[in-house]
Formats: structure tokens, sequence, C-alpha cells
């Protein structure tokens, strides 16, 4: 048997909501590793928490971990109020043996400590946080493993209630996007051999305020928008090449950025003409998709392009119908422009339109965002994107948070139940979920569509099932081995002259890679 003990003291500012936690853990190796993830989890509760290894003189509360292995493991977690001599308790263990897999011993320790303090800070503050201790990207991902393990949907929820404290709620929103997914791709799990393809083209009128995406405004930029183009041609045609050698099949094809449509109807012309040259079998790939995310990029030439190159499922992206949120976060169209660009889109022939929301935009509340669901209504596009704001760090709303003042987490959960119900009420049906850092309310951003409309995309890239190969600026590659399930990432240059100057060398590097899986 051994016995292990961990410390943690905490100090708080209720009125500035920080949170100075000082760990010590005593009979763990490299006790460092937990620090970040204990951030990750403090910060669903307080704001702006600081965690560190150095003593803290004085502290609000303490808590304390005591860990036993004696074929499976215990962990009992105490909190004390240092201030009124409150005091909380939880204890967390895994029935089955650890075994010998040293791999597997650290994930049960893990997510026993993370049991236990998830517990003692859902009782200290009094907030229940609906995903548990389950901070990743890729929620949906768990619940595909484990049913793919031979568990039946009953054992795997059960895990995912007991073991990941997720909400029963938030399991079934995961089952129904499974089961939805599975309906819309049948052979999703048999997919490894086929890729989808990224490309990235870096340009916007201007830089929203949220966003952190590789993105510049395209004014003044004809030469570097020239010199983007021809890289970017030339990465097309290599890695075109590569899989036609191979015999490898394209899924998905999806155009975003940036905002896509920010070039020329002329550029956007040539660049599909490219694709249909370069890449194998275009006619067989089973979904296009480009952003038109921003309205005042949406031209009569340019909607001709694309149905002139068979691509009809577009994002025309309002984020909010109200004026002065669309303002202030730096989108320099109007609601009236959003909504005759849609209907001039319906006009010239688009039948499969993306409409982009996001929950907490700064100074809306509920009665906005139901302004915003009434307005969707008039124009009801095939998908609907429900993304709760987060404060992505590098964002010009990060920086400058004082200024983008945002609903606190009861009114962003009220909205997010408004959108669950308006959705349902059309129609509409869940089938893609992704969560972000730094997301208001610890909820998740969530793809609805009208059944038959949903994106292939958005299933594949957030079910990791087989390689997206990331062209252009700021694309990441996310190389699935069929045989291993190794993912193995690569990420094209953000800047566009950076990529100008390099983009043979990052292709090259692409194509080692892709000769390593695919041979």
């Amino acid at each position: 048997m051994t016995r292990e003990t961990a410390v943690l003291y905490t100090e708080r500012s209720l009125t500035e909501k920080v949170m100075n936690v000082r760990i010590e853990i005593q009979g763990l190796p490299n006790p460092e590793r937990f620090q970040r993830p204990l951030e990750v989890i403090t910060e669903l509760f307080f704001e702006s928490p600081v965690l560190s290894f150095a003593s803290l003189l004085e502290a609000d509360a303490s808590v304390s971990f005591t860990v036993n292995e004696n074929g499976r493991i215990t962990v009992s977690g105490m909190l004390v109020d240092k201030a009124t001599g409150r005091v909380e308790e939880a204890t967390y263990e895994y029935d089955a043996p650890i075994g010998a897999d040293g791999k597997a011993r650290e994930k049960r320790l893990k997510n026993a400590i993370f049991h236990v303090y998830v517990t003692l800070l859902e009782r200290y503050t009094n907030i229940i946080q609906p995903w548990g201790i389950l901070t990743g990207v890729r929620p949906v991902k768990l619940l595909h493993q484990l049913l793919r393990s031979g568990m039946t949907k009953e054992e795997a929820h059960q895990k995912l209630a007991e073991e990941y404290l997720v909400t029963k709620e938030k399991i079934e929103l995961m089952q129904a996007i499974v089961d939805r997914q599975l309906t819309v791709v049948p052979d999703l799990y048999d997919l490894s051999h086929e890729v989808s393809i990224y490309i990235g083209i870096p340009f916007c009128p201007t830089k929203c305020a949220y966003c952190t995406f590789p993105a510049y405004a395209i004014n003044g930029r004809q030469g570097s928008v020239d010199a983007f183009l021809a890289g970017l041609h030339y990465e097309m045609e290599a890695v075109g090449r590569f899989l036609r050698e191979r015999g490898i099949r394209i899924t998905t094809i999806y155009y975003g950025g940036g905002t896509p449509t920010s070039i020329t109807a002329e550029e956007m012309d040539q660049l599909y003409a490219h694709m249909y040259k370069v890449f194998p079998d275009v006619d067989r790939v089973r979904e296009i998709t480009v952003e038109a995310g921003r309205p005042d990029t949406i031209t009569p030439e340019k909607l001709d392009v694309l149905k002139k190159w068979q691509i009809d499922r577009i994002s025309i992206n309002p984020q909010s119908y109200i004026q002065e949120t669309l303002k202030a976060i730096g989108r320099h169209h109007t609601v009236e422009e959003t909504i005759n660009k849609f209907h001039l889109a319906r006009k010239m022939g688009m039948n499969n339109i993306n409409m982009d929301l996001i929950i907490g935009l700064p100074g809306e509340g509920l009665p906005e965002f139901t302004h915003t669901l009434a307005e969707t209504e008039q124009l009801m596009p095939e998908s609907l994107t429900v993304h709760t704001l987060s404060f992505k760090r590098a964002s010009e709303m990060t920086k400058n948070k004082q200024k983008y003042k945002v609903a606190d987490r009861e009114e962003i959960q009220a909205m997010m139940k408004a959108a669950e119900e308006w959705t349902s009420k059309h129609g509409y049906v869940p089938y893609y979920l992704y969560r972000q850092k730094n997301i208001l309310g610890n909820l998740e951003n969530v793809g609805y569509a009208l059944p038959g409309h949903e994106s292939i995309y958005n299933i594949m890239i957030m079910e990791e099932q087989q390689s997206i190969i990331g062209l252009g600026c700021g694309a990441s590659s996310k190389f699935v081995d069929p045989k291993t399930r190794k993912i193995t990432r690569q990420a094209n240059p953000k800047e566009p002259k950076v990529y100008n100057e390099h983009f043979m060398e990052y292709t090259e590097e692409k194509l080692k890679i892709m000769e390593a899986i695919f041979g």
C-alpha cells in the first residue's frame, strides 16, 4: 500500500473574483503535471485564478487530497473555509484494479483527483458544472469511443455521469449528436482511408473584436493576396498530385479563413477551377463548403461563381440582429445587409445556407438574443450554429475586457436554453458540438440542421476519424494514422507574408508526413 497526500491552499478575493491557489503534493513524482489541469478547473468557478507551488501566508480556504492505492485508487478530499470553519468533503474510488499499465494508472489518478476537486468546488460555490471534469474540445468523441469499445448506451451514460460528472442533460445531447452523425455518415468509422481538405483564406473586410483566426483586412493588400493565391495554388497542386497517385479519395472540402469571399469573383473562379484540375475526382466529393460569413463580401458575381462550380453550401453569418452589437464587435455590415444578402443567395439558387449566432455578445442578454432568434425565423436557413462567446486570449475583446461587458452565467444559460427550444420547435436537430477555453458559462457550441443538411466536414473535424489536410494561410493539418489512430499535427504560418515566403517548405513538410502515414 502507498499513501500519498496533496495539500492545496486557496486565497480568494470575493470582490475581484480572484482565486490564488497553492498546491503541495507529497509522495507523487512530478506534481507540477497537475498544475495546468487544476488551473483549468479552477477557472470554471473563479475569474483569473493563479496557481503555484509557492507558499501563501494566509489562505481563505485549504483543500487537501489523500490518495490511497491498494489494487484500486481512492481519493479523499476536504475543503476548509478558514473564515467560517465550513468543511466540505468528497471521496472517489475506482472499483476496477489498476493493473500494471502506468498510463492507465495515471489517467485514473488524474480523473479521481479532478472528480473530487470539482465536487468540492461545486459544493463550495453552489455552481454545478454541466460538463463535470471534461474540459476538452470534443466531448462527443469520448462517447463515440465508449460505444465503440463495446459498452451499451446505458453503460456509457453511467460512466459519463459517475466518473466524469456530466449531467443527464448533456449526456442526452451527446447521444443525440452521436445518433445523428451515424445517420448522416453511416461509414463514419471507416473513412480513415480518405481525407478531407481545409483551405484557409486569411482575409476579411475588417477583424472582429472576438476573433483570433488568421484574418487580415484585405484593403491595400492586393500584392499580398496575389502572392498568397500563387502559393495556395502550388500547395493544392502538390497535395492533389500525392492523393491522385495513391488513389486517396477526398470526403469533403471546406473553404474557411478569414472570409473566403473577401477575394474577387475572378480570383474565386480561378481558385475553384484549379481545385477541379488538381484534386482527384472532385465530382465525387460528398460536400464542398465556402464560408461567406461576412455579408458585406457577397455579390451577385461571386454567387454566380459558386453556382458555376456546383458549390451550394455557404455560411452567411449575422452573429446578431442588433445593430449596436455589430458595431461594438467590429462587424461593418448592417442587419439589413445580412437579410438582403440572404435573400439574394436564395434567389440565385443557394439551397444550403448556414448561419452563425453568438450567445453572450457584449451588451446582449436574453431579450436581445430572443430578438435575434425571431429574425432568424424569418429566414429559416438550412443549418444554424449557435456559438457561446469565448474570451480567446489573443482577441481584442479579451485584451480590453472592461470595454466589453457580457451577461452573467445565469443569463447565458437562459440564452442557450432559448436556442435549444427554438431549434427543436422549428425542426432542427443537433449534429455536432465543440467546446472552447474561457467559454461563457462553461457551455458549448452546437451545430443544428434541418435533417439532410448537416455539414459532413463539421462532423469529420470534430470526431477525428480521418485526416484533415490544411492548405493555405493559418491552416492546420491533423493527420490520423489509419492503423494506429495516432494524430500528427502540422500548421502553416498565420501571417500572409510568412506564408508567401515559405509555402514551398511547409508543403514539403506536409508531404513527408503524408508519405509516412499513407505510404
